[in-house]
């Protein structure tokens, strides 16, 4: 069925006139990102032309999407907004909290258990306030949004960094912090530098053993894991046509590992066969009405190179296979290579779990070409030398490919078939076969594979790769394996060779499920009641931050000085802490426990300029705000990378922590820190990090002057008595200095709303 096809056809309605009057206003053709940019503009109508990268810009987005780890704390916010019911289509799902030991059945029911007070929360507040609910097993988050609520053309926004799948069915889908995610929820716009556009241009088609995980782990090379920041990816040419819809969000999912704001790809057939296969022909057909501005411009596309800020070009037809790692996504390596490259760097070539699944590699399609590869294991007698899961990324698609066979085939090959859910990818993996911190190898389809990310050994080496490629390393169980090349040797000790994959892109049967798990709210929930325990360890009621008295921030100490990479899996793990997510303080127990100590090269090991002593950073920093003492943290490159979640922002916050002074940092977070009162700073001069010494005191000697595009000077007063005074630069506009003035965002709405 299409969900909410009232508001699709709003959107539709009014498209072609406003994209029109942009060109007008503009000046020139458009890509598809700025048709849908500025035919959802909070003021509706296009009336100037904004700067990329520069002009903060009001947007109305036709819907939101939190899963179940973010929507929390996010609904915890909106229940302090004052609103009877969302303003905007609204849904959350079920998928983070489920963690994959057993199997499907016996973890479903575990998590349950174990997490019912959280699943009762969430149904109820949905249910309050107009929100749709997916049960825990109905799939992930990002699967279940493209196959039910995604449309080309339009804009959606969620509280979880890989929202951006949805651009594989044309869509410009966006992960925020569950503060942005609010303001839309209360009516309100949503804020958004207008991003640059950088073009990927693909020609050609797939060949062998090549999938569309190939094309984005080749831009994430190109790239780097910050090379996308403040952008729009957008992918055009005939190899994208060449792609089907799934592959599109593959591709578009992993945009968050360059930090990309979001990608996507113009409408097409391969965008229509989805959602008529999806049963959402409505879509399609409206779709097709207005096709041309569901795409950018032909001159755009025969000119790229005058209408984006950066252009690749990618041939699909000799793109290689790659696997990427380990520790960073960006890390790329063509199959074939990696076992010199392995041993040079002492990875460990033996490969003990092959993982298949998560919301970037759980299609329909992905599960056919990784069983195409398994089937072959069986017939061939090859016996697996390493474990393999199975994670479905919907119960439609479980159920479709059950009745298929294609699950049975994974079984043959004593394959774990996991619940529909994130898993192993979000460090929810009870992983028995490997013991503290040994030194392993892994691979899988997900996304992300930094240190402890999957089952929080800091020695476990994971490599991303397509799922079928994953299926066939995982078989040889050697990391060095090239399966275009290689020969294996079966039970019968005859030398075989794997054949490259067949995928179905959708199923010739079509899609089929009992039961999708989806509860949709009653129109009145006046009547609901979201009883929150105030006992519970697992659910608090927010109270809201303090204002900023108006006065200069002096006397802060440091908390840390993180070395390197510090993401938001560094400053607030998720795995075990997932639990905790809807409970602000006991969630600050994990704050900053893994970035690592500049001057230690240890994690949760810092110093207390109250005591003299190293002890762990939120014991250390609760000891700071018992004694009303400011804290600073201190960063590098892309501070905050990785998920969207707040709670990395929100735990500082409430622990005391006033400033966040970094050389750069990832968009969402810095969002984030801003939406919760944080006062989010960068170096004007990078290497000022080295003046930071570890018994330092920091005083604003300007900060109540606080300005847009106005540094802000910072003394720093040495244990020697000695001082630098520096300069530093803030992306604050007035509106969100005003955040600041009001200790946060929601702060702000609250007064407004009161008003």
């Amino acid at each position: 069925m299409a969900f909410d096809i009232d508001m699709i056809k709003q959107v539709y309605s009014h498209m072609a006139k406003r994209v029109d009057l942009a060109k007008e206003i503009v000046g020139r053709p458009l890509t598809l990102a700025e048709k849908i940019l500025y035919t959802h503009l909070w003021d509706g109508k296009p009336t100037e032309k904004f700067t990329r990268g520069k002009d903060y810009v009001e947007f109305s987005p036709d819907r939101i999407a939190c899963q179940d780890a973010t929507a929390q704390m996010a609904l915890l916010q909106f229940m302090q907004a004052g609103k009877d019911k969302v303003a905007v289509p609204t849904t959350v799902h079920c998928d983070h909290l489920i963690q994959a030991k057993q199997g499907a059945k016996v973890d479903l029911k575990r998590a349950n258990d174990t997490s019912k007070e959280v699943f009762d929360f969430l149904a109820s507040v949905s249910d309050k306030y107009g929100i749709g609910f997916w049960e825990p097993g109905a799939g992930i988050i990002h699967q279940v949004v493209l196959e039910n609520y995604a449309f080309p053309g339009g804009m959606m926004i969620g509280t979880d960094s890989h929202t951006v799948n949805a651009g594989g069915l044309g869509m410009v889908a966006i992960g925020v912090g569950g503060a942005d995610a609010v303001d839309v929820m209360a009516g309100m716009p949503w804020e958004l530098k207008f991003p640059k556009l950088i073009g990927v241009k693909l020609v050609g088609k797939p060949q062998g053993w090549t999938a569309a995980k190939d094309v984005i782990l080749k831009v994430a090379e190109i790239l780097t894991v910050k090379g996308g920041t403040g952008a729009i990816v957008e992918y055009f040419g005939e190899g994208a046509k060449n792609l089907s819809c799934t592959g599109k969000g593959t591709i578009c999912n992993m945009g968050a590992e360059i930090g990309a704001t979001t990608s996507t790809f113009g409408y097409d057939d391969s965008m229509e066969r989805f959602l008529r296969a999806t049963d959402r022909d409505e879509i399609a057909d409206e779709a097709n009405k207005i096709r041309e501005h569901l795409t950018g411009d032909d001159e755009v596309y025969n000119d790229p190179e005058t209408y984006f800020d950066q252009v690749i070009e990618i041939d699909l037809s000799t793109l290689r296979p790659h696997l990427n790692g380990p520790f960073t996504p960006d890390l790329a390596t063509p199959v074939g290579e990696l076992g010199e490259k392995a041993r040079k760097n002492d990875w460990p070539i033996k490969v003990d779990w092959g993982l298949i699944g998560s919301c970037t590699n759980s299609s329909y399609e992905d599960l056919t070409r990784a069983a195409s590869i398994a089937q072959q294991a069986v017939d061939k007698k090859i016996i697996p030398k390493s474990d393999l899961g199975i994670n479905p990324g919907s119960e439609q698609i479980r159920f479709t490919a059950e009745r298929d066979g294609l699950l049975k085939i994974f079984e043959d090959l004593d394959a774990t078939i996991f619940t529909n859910a994130c898993g192993p990818c979000i460090g929810q993996w009870d992983r028995s076969d490997v013991k503290g911190d040994e030194k392993n190898t892994i691979v899988h389809s997900f996304n992300r594979n930094f240190s402890k990310r999957a089952d929080g050994n800091p020695n476990t080496h994971a490599f991303v790769g397509s799922p079928e490629m994953v299926a066939a390393i995982a078989i040889s169980g050697r990391l060095d394996f090239d399966p275009m090349n290689d020969t294996l040797i079966n039970e019968d000790g005859e030398e075989v060779k794997l054949d490259p994959p067949k995928g179905i892109e959708l199923p010739e049967k079509g899609f089929e499920v009992e039961e999708n798990g989806y509860v949709a709210p009653r129109k009145d929930g006046s009547g609901v009641d979201v009883v929150v325990d105030e006992d519970s360890r697992r659910i608090q009621l927010l109270t809201p931050f303090e204002p900023w008295d108006g006065e200069n921030l002096t006397g802060a100490r440091l908390l840390i000085k993180a070395d390197g990479k510090c993401t938001t899996d560094h400053i607030s793990m998720a795995g075990p802490w997932l639990k905790y997510r809807g409970h602000l303080d006991n969630i600050s127990d994990n704050c900053l426990i893994g970035a690592v100590n500049a001057f230690n090269m240890k994690t949760n090991f810092v110093k207390s300029q109250l005591t003299g002593k190293y002890d762990a950073v939120p014991k250390t920093q609760r000891q700071y705000k018992a004694e009303g003492i400011p804290t600073i943290v201190v960063g590098d490159h892309n501070y905050g990378e990785g998920s969207s979640r707040e709670h990395a922002a929100m735990e500082p916050r409430h622990l005391g922590v006033r400033v966040v002074l970094v050389k750069s940092f990832a968009r969402i977070h810095e969002t984030n820190l801003k939406k919760q009162g944080m006062l989010g700073i960068t170096f004007e001069n990078e290497s000022d990090y080295d003046l930071i010494q570890e018994d330092d005191t920091f005083n604003f000697l300007d900060l109540k002057d606080f300005a847009e595009d106005k540094p802000l000077t910072l003394e720093i007063v040495h244990a020697d008595g000695s001082k630098d005074t520096i300069k530093t630069l803030h992306t604050y506009n007035q509106a969100q200095i005003n955040w600041f003035k009001e200790g946060s965002a929601l702060n702000m709405i609250k007064k407004q709303n009161n008003a």
